[in-house]
């Protein structure tokens, strides 16, 4: 059961007790990331989560790293296009001590110059990584494709030129806008004490309440091209589709559509181009819901002189899939499918943690396992082939990444 705590400056608490486990999961949840950053300050929401781990006022960033190695927990954060969440598991005998130092580093990280400018190097080096990874990148190309000059269509690193501005100013300046009351919710989950929820409630309370509200501009989809030239033993393509929003009345028949197409190794896309023909070791396609927006991507890597066919080969395996649909067989199996990944993915304290982040962060409401099955249930024939005839009849974005910086001839 789901404890929902609300204080007064507007920070919520989700709590969901686990006696039988040994482990506490906490994450802290900020309501804030790349899709909320100016054009200048493009990154600085990524930035600020690494300059958390570099100093406060109690502790340096060799002690933060040291005080969960010390006990055998584990402690990191990650950065989206909609939120930040710094998290750390622990055994239930340290979770108070997870509090103190996870609150330090909220509330008393110091922003030293000098792990500053070691941190940008830091990241530069990320920034670096990233665009040495064409598998990677190509999805951040698709993104800026799929969304213009929108916020989605930033990358959650930001650029290098950008990175080069921040300073402890520009990182409090943010912070006094987004990581205040209604944009945080704590999110607990394990063997929990009472101890540690009072801890939790008298820590949060002295985050200031909201006072700036930011409320994203709504998206329009574009079927834009992004192509980069550049020197791989692989050519990498991805197609976007218009998806659905977080909390859309055909989520799960959009995501029963999506484990159809490319979401499995029993997947259509899996099957007929990598097992049937050979075409590529790596394919697949994911959905990403947004706040008011969404997107079915589809991704392919594959031999340069492969590229014609493997194009063809995909577009053509959309177009069947969206004129025949799915049959009744594979609507239960991926039903089932479903349902078995759903309930296998809450077995740990930290699914179950990051799980109800969300869900309060983005959706403002919590459903029983019971509940989703149910919806999943619910969902028809008619629901999945619909969609899938509204979408992948669309015309699609496109990213590539190969040697020539020329499309294949099926997309031009």
């Amino acid at each position: 059961m789901i404890t929902r705590i609300e204080l007064d400056n507007g920070v919520r608490i989700l709590a969901e007790n686990i006696p039988t486990v040994r482990s506490v999961s906490i994450g802290v949840w900020i309501g804030t990331g790349s899709r909320f950053e100016k054009k200048e300050e493009n990154g600085i929401s990524h930035f600020l989560e690494h300059m958390f781990f570099k100093g406060t006022k109690k502790r340096t960033a060799a002690e933060i790293a040291e005080s969960f190695d010390r006990i055998g927990g584990q402690v990191n954060a990650f950065t989206s296009k909609e939120y930040t969440c710094y998290y750390a598991k622990v055994l239930d005998d340290h979770a108070e001590y997870a509090v103190d130092v996870l609150s330090d580093m909220f509330f008393n990280s110091v922003f030293d110059e000098t792990e500053l400018k070691k941190e940008k190097n830091v990241v530069f080096e990320e920034i670096k990584m990233v665009d040495d990874t064409p598998d990677d990148i190509v999805h951040d190309l698709l993104s800026e494709a799929s969304y213009g000059n929108h916020a989605l269509g930033y990358p959650i690193l930001g650029t290098v030129d950008t990175l080069e501005t921040f300073n402890g100013d520009a990182l409090r300046d943010y912070m006094a806008r987004f990581y205040t009351g209604d944009h945080v919710v704590i999110s607990i989950a394990g063997n929990i004490t009472e101890e540690v929820i009072d801890q939790l409630k008298e820590t949060f309370s002295m985050v200031k309440p909201t006072t700036y509200q930011h409320q994203g501009e709504r998206p329009t989809f574009l079927a834009n091209t992004m192509v980069r030239k550049k020197e791989t033993e692989q050519a990498h393509l991805c197609l976007g589709y218009p998806g659905l929003a977080i909390g859309e009345k055909n989520v799960y028949a959009l995501v029963l559509l999506n484990n159809l197409l490319g979401g499995s190794m029993s997947s259509r896309l899996f099957q007929e181009i990598r097992e049937k023909r050979g075409l590529c070791y790596s394919v697949f396609s994911y959905h990403s819901s947004y706040q008011d927006s969404g997107m079915l991507t589809i991704y392919a890597g594959t031999a340069h002189a492969q590229l014609d066919e493997l194009t063809k080969s995909l577009l053509e395996t959309a177009s069947v899939l969206a004129e025949e649909g799915m049959t009744d067989k594979e609507l239960r199996n991926g039903k089932e499918q479903l349902k078995g990944s759903l309930m296998l993915s809450l077995e740990s304290t930290n699914s179950r943690m990051s799980r109800n982040g969300k869900n309060e962060l983005l959706l403002k409401k919590h459903r029983t396992l019971d509940d989703i099955v149910n919806e999943i249930d619910q969902v028809t024939l008619s629901d999945v082939n619909q969609l899938a005839l509204s979408i992948l009849k669309e015309k699609p974005s496109i990213s590539l990444i190969n040697t020539t910086g020329i499309l294949p001839t099926a997309l031009e």
